[in-house]
């Protein structure tokens, strides 16, 4: 019995999700015009300029005060040339794979006797 009644609620609370909305809220006030002058907006603009530029002059330093957060200039090293030389691996594996005279799904194999037909 219980659970066929909390079935039947569970039902009708989705359901009940489904409904019509009839009450649509319009925005009365936007974020522009929440500022009427320049006046009012310069010291916002003046505050989010540092914590805008500060981020940029650390080279993204993930807290370590290193690039990249690596601590090791050799690590950092290594890090740029084996992503270099698979990279250049892969440029060179690739150049020749599929030439722009192929259709890159490969001939249609017909039957024979019915070749371009």
């Amino acid at each position: 019995m219980f659970r066929s009644l909390f079935t039947l609620f569970a039902l009708l609370a989705s359901a009940s999700a489904f409904a019509p909305v009839a009450f649509v809220p319009v925005a009365k006030q936007t974020a522009l015009s929440a500022m009427p002058s320049l006046k009012q907006a310069l010291p916002a603009v003046a505050a989010a300029v540092p914590a805008t530029l500060l981020p940029s002059m650390a080279m993204a330093t993930e807290g370590t005060n290193e690039w990249l957060g690596v601590d090791d200039l050799r690590l950092l090293a290594v890090l740029f040339v084996g992503h270099w030389a698979i990279l250049s691996l892969y440029l060179n594996w690739s150049k020749d794979q599929n030439p722009e005279d192929e259709d890159f799904f490969g001939e249609i194999d017909y039957p024979k006797g019915t070749q371009g037909k």
